[in-house]
């Protein structure tokens, strides 16, 4: 059973953050704190949109700003069976953070447990109550599933953020098929999605829907405390980025929107059936669900379980409760 009540009088639902903090991974770390249904039990940390020494220190820096009262715990630093992809510095800047001043913050040096052995060790302890939100590249899921082959039967559920899977005009955002997350460790997405364990992807379909527009982030800035300015500081570049690329008034909130997924699943549609991941060739990191509803010749979907996708979105509400609950939190 999850832990505890929150004071609306709603069960609380208990959390790992698996991140690669990113720009829109600290939108979503500050969602969650701001989120009164969220209990945020832990922060793993893997590479993706920085090196993991990087990421690493960003997850402790947030936490250290904005006293987010989480442990911190150091993950995988390449993929499980693949060379790693150059970081999107273009992206998220070269210290992940748009290149804002951290102020010469220096991380505390590891405490010797992995990312991997973390989460195993909460689900163990937390049976049935931990939930597993993946923004990232899905290393240290699939490295956790690899040592502890019963850890599916022990997690609650699993939601990312990651893939394309054609319910949306945008297909891939590195390649014509393939999302970031996916692409950086496809093998290891690979196995997340056949495991056993409920998933649910909050893939580009609907995500780049969910834009937090110019106003609202001047609105942050305004009335949001320092969380508020700190998030409309770093994402500049990452909005210019956008309305370059995609013509957007705004940026993406991409990993705000797997958060929103589980504090607040009416707000998206799904759609349910075995997911596979391409490992080889040029499509390389495209994740394929295969269609309930329609029968096909025996192939490499079978036996495995059927997972769901988000094939459909409230945009509007997700900005709009993403402004309230940062504003709330600033109050």
């Amino acid at each position: 059973m999850p832990r505890g009540l929150w004071r609306g009088g709603g069960v609380m639902t208990k959390l790992i953050f698996d991140t690669d903090p990113g720009i829109d991974d600290a939108m979503a770390l500050l969602l969650i704190d701001a989120s009164p249904t969220l209990d945020l039990a832990g922060i793993t940390t893997v590479f993706g949109n920085a090196d993991v020494d990087i990421t690493t220190r960003n997850a402790h820096y947030l936490c250290d700003r904005f006293g987010i009262a989480a442990p911190v715990r150091r993950g995988a630093e390449a993929p499980i069976a693949s060379p790693r992809r150059p970081s999107p510095a273009h992206v998220h800047g070269e210290n992940g953070l748009g290149d804002v001043d951290l102020a010469g913050f220096a991380a505390p040096a590891p405490d010797g447990e992995d990312a991997a052995d973390f989460i195993i060790r909460m689900a163990r302890a937390h049976p049935g109550e931990i939930s597993l939100v993946a923004v990232a590249p899905l290393t240290n899921l699939a490295l956790a599933l690899q040592r502890a082959p019963d850890l599916p039967d022990l997690v609650a559920e699993v939601v990312l953020m990651g893939g394309a899977f054609g319910h949306g005009p945008r297909r891939g955002n590195v390649s014509p098929v393939a999302e970031a997350n996916i692409a950086n460790d496809p093998e290891a997405a690979d196995l997340v999605f056949t495991a056993g364990w409920p998933v649910t992807a909050v893939g580009l379909d609907v995500t780049m829907q969910c834009v937090l527009h110019d106003a609202s982030a001047a609105r942050l800035a305004a009335q949001g405390g320092d969380a508020g300015a700190f998030l409309h500081a770093i994402s500049r570049g990452y909005a210019d980025m956008y309305r370059r690329h995609d013509g957007f008034d705004g940026c993406a909130m991409h990993d705000a929107a797997a958060v929103l997924r589980l504090s607040d699943p009416d707000l998206f549609e799904t759609v349910s059936g075995p997911i596979r991941v391409a490992t080889e060739g040029i499509a390389r990191g495209q994740t394929i669900q295969r269609p309930r509803d329609q029968s096909f010749p025996p192939g490499a979907w079978d036996g495995f379980p059927a997972q769901r996708v988000c094939s459909a979105v409230a945009p509007g509400a997700v900005e709009r409760i993403f402004l309230d609950r940062l504003l709330a939190r600033a109050r």
